[in-house]
């Protein structure tokens, strides 16, 4: 049974003891195993985006036997967990769907075995990102026993589709299940480093018009494939002229498809198309980077080429379908934020050390979080995001417990600063 543990009451000014850091720490190191046991459940319970129904039971027993004061369930299929009715509200966030192994040739173990080797859970998620959902619900389990929180409502979420559409989850839990955080913690791999943003992201489309022919006489027609390729060869370019930002880095475009159309193989193609993948850094838009792609477009003789932002509307496993644009804003919390330096604090005090702040790579809920909705959002999360949708990822298990008590210090700091 678990014991609780009363904290002595202090001045709202009064950062907490060290002796209460220590508490953390220590309790979150006797939960180590435990909380490894808990993320190989999650690695064995493949969970592909539109396939979570049976990692979220799996997440709502674990919330349930620790005893969350509600565990629920939305429309889009979100498990959300719920600790305390205080009046201020933060959010932990972690999504419990992954990509596909892949070639398996390339693992050197069953990537869904979800065992610790070497210290390490392996597994596909165990990094990206089933550790960070395993420690958020484990740090709900420690600020329960030791009673770190009076003042807010924590909310602790498992996220679906993330992989797919990330942020379309908390779009759906901000617009529709009326939860408004005041800070939402990702849980994201960092290396145990604390992030601050990212880069945005949106994914744009280009398609030209040809005319078809016999492909015996080319030069009756109009070849669609040439002119994309002609369009192709300026993204390249625009690649070279894009804006850079000190902290985030440098916007970025590639073309991952190229795709076209032809009444048979023995005519010339009517229609061409490319898929765009575009990195968006501080000061780039949605409406900048449509603009430069369809300048490429006019640079490459293609004034009317067709330039547009897609759509993702896939139904989750309920069958829920929430339509968004695929366009994920840039976003970087204040580095003199206040909620920023409450979570140096926080890791400071209970792992010792000062921690490394910077940002993820790759893209993160926070788009929907702080990039859509503005809401002050920061992150830290067991594994190194270099094993994120690699063969042989694997997490190491004192990333676990480090994560569990950094989340826990930090609703105590929060806390004795409310």
């Amino acid at each position: 049974m678990a014991t609780h543990v009363k904290t002595t009451a202090r001045h709202p000014n009064t950062p907490p003891a060290a002796a209460s850091f220590e508490a953390i720490r220590a309790r979150a190191k006797e939960l180590e195993a435990d909380t490894a046991r808990f993320l190989g459940d999650l690695v064995r319970t493949q969970s592909f985006s539109s396939k979570e129904a049976a990692v979220v039971a799996v997440i709502r027993k674990e919330m349930e036997a620790i005893g969350f004061d509600e565990v629920r369930v939305d429309g889009l299929g979100n498990i959300i967990g719920r600790i305390g009715s205080g009046p201020r509200v933060v959010a932990f966030d972690g999504h419990v769907d992954t990509v596909y192994p892949g070639d398996r040739s390339q693992w050197t173990f069953d990537p869904f075995e979800g065992k610790v080797v070497d210290g390490k859970v392996r597994g596909r998620g165990s990094v990206d990102q089933k550790g960070g959902v395993a420690a958020l619900v484990h740090a709900g389990r420690v600020i329960k026993e030791l009673g770190l929180n009076e003042q807010f409502t924590i909310y602790f979420t498992g996220t679906v589709m993330e992989e797919d559409c990330d942020g379309l989850c908390w779009q759906y839990i901000l617009n529709e299940d009326g939860i408004k955080p005041e800070l939402v913690v990702i849980t994201e791999p960092t290396n145990l480093n604390i992030y601050r943003g990212h880069r945005g992201r949106i994914e744009i489309r280009v398609e030209v018009k040809g005319r078809s022919c016999h492909g015996s006489a080319p030069e009756r027609g109009d070849n669609a494939i040439y002119k994309i390729a002609r369009v192709a060869l300026e993204i390249e370019k625009l690649n070279g002229r894009l804006r850079s930002d000190p902290f985030l880095g440098k916007g970025t475009v590639t073309i991952s498809e190229v795709k076209s159309s032809s009444p048979s193989l023995c005519a010339v193609a009517d229609e061409a198309g490319i898929h765009l993948d575009r990195r968006l850094t501080a000061g780039e838009t949605k409406d900048s980077a449509i603009a430069e792609v369809r300048d490429a477009a006019a640079r490459a003789g293609c004034p009317d080429a067709r330039v547009y932002v897609l759509t993702y509307e896939e139904a989750a496993y309920t069958g829920k379908v929430y339509p968004t644009e695929k366009y994920y804003p840039t976003w970087a919390l204040d580095p003199a934020s206040p909620l920023l330096k409450s979570a140096v604090e926080a890791y400071a005090g209970v792992l010792g050390k000062a921690p490394l702040v910077d940002k993820w790579t790759f893209s993160t809920n926070g788009i929907a979080t702080a990039g859509l909705k503005g809401i002050p959002t920061l992150g830290l999360g067991p594994g190194n995001e270099v094993y994120a949708h690699a063969a042989d990822e694997a997490c190491p298990v004192e990333h676990l417990s480090a994560a569990v008590a950094f989340y826990a210090a930090l609703v105590a700091r929060l806390n004795a600063k409310a």
